[in-house]
């Protein structure tokens, strides 16, 4: 089972990577690949109830990989690190399948890992579900959900739920392209589509300005329209003293 895990691992990384060029080259070049081979051995210690072990594990990968994946996490099929160095995934964090990450993303914990009042773990990562790309240097912080197929721009930062099929970039993260059922599961390389996505903050701005302009345009044409109504009642008055000389 391990085994074939590990094959379709080998492809998600060769589907996903153009540079790779072939499954041995993925096998023994890759350090996102050795990361997840890593992973997939100590998470089974760390079920077995061998976690010392399995922590060992992990953290001689992080060593030699870059790459930190605590052995209590969950990830699912076809899992994709590209490029890797830099990416930590938390304790409790869940990832379904044919989820993408790139380098120096963060899966954290914002809570504290024991109930104090029940001593008992509790979840405190996220869950991306299937399909998720994350862009490089993004922060998914907390249990919350990105919803399946979503993307999360390069240096976003996420502590609210991301809905399903849509984009979000920006600290905090914002959504800034609605879903799109017909290219929803379209891979898009750091999460972000070829065709530029725009910065939440900086729309807002526009406009705002552009709202200003026009407000701006309706007071010259009121102060236009007063200086002609003055100019009328100016007129005419005088036209009456003219009258009332005569």
């Amino acid at each position: 089972m391990i085994f074939k895990r590990l094959r379709e691992d080998i492809d998600s990384f060769i589907a996903r990577d153009p540079a790779a060029r072939s499954r041995f080259e993925v096998a023994f070049l890759y350090p996102g690949f050795h990361a997840i081979v890593v992973y997939r051995v100590a998470h089974w210690l760390w079920t077995k109830d061998l976690r010392l072990l399995g922590r060992w594990l992990s953290q001689t990968a992080r060593l030699l990989t870059g790459i930190e994946i605590h052995p209590g996490a969950t990830i699912g099929r076809r899992f994709f690190i590209d490029h890797g160095n830099g990416v930590v995934i938390g304790e409790t964090s869940h990832i379904g399948d044919d989820v993408t990450l790139y380098q120096t993303v963060t899966l954290g914990g914002i809570s504290p890992s024991v109930d104090s009042h029940k001593q008992i773990d509790v979840k405190r990562h996220p869950t991306l579900e299937d399909g998720v790309i994350v862009g490089s240097g993004a922060q998914v912080l907390g249990p919350i959900t990105v919803g399946r197929d979503a993307r999360i721009g390069a240096n976003a930062v996420v502590t609210r739920d991301v809905p399903p099929g849509v984009t979000a970039v920006g600290i905090p993260a914002r959504v800034v392209m609605p879903r799109d059922r017909e290219h929803a599961k379209d891979f898009v390389a750091y999460g972000t589509p070829s065709d530029g996505c725009p910065d939440p903050m900086l729309k807002t701005i526009e406009n705002l300005r552009a709202q200003v302009g026009a407000l701006m345009e309706r007071i010259d044409e009121l102060e236009n329209e007063a200086e002609e109504v003055h100019k009328g009642r100016g007129a005419k008055k005088k036209a009456v003293n003219s009258g009332g000389d005569a």
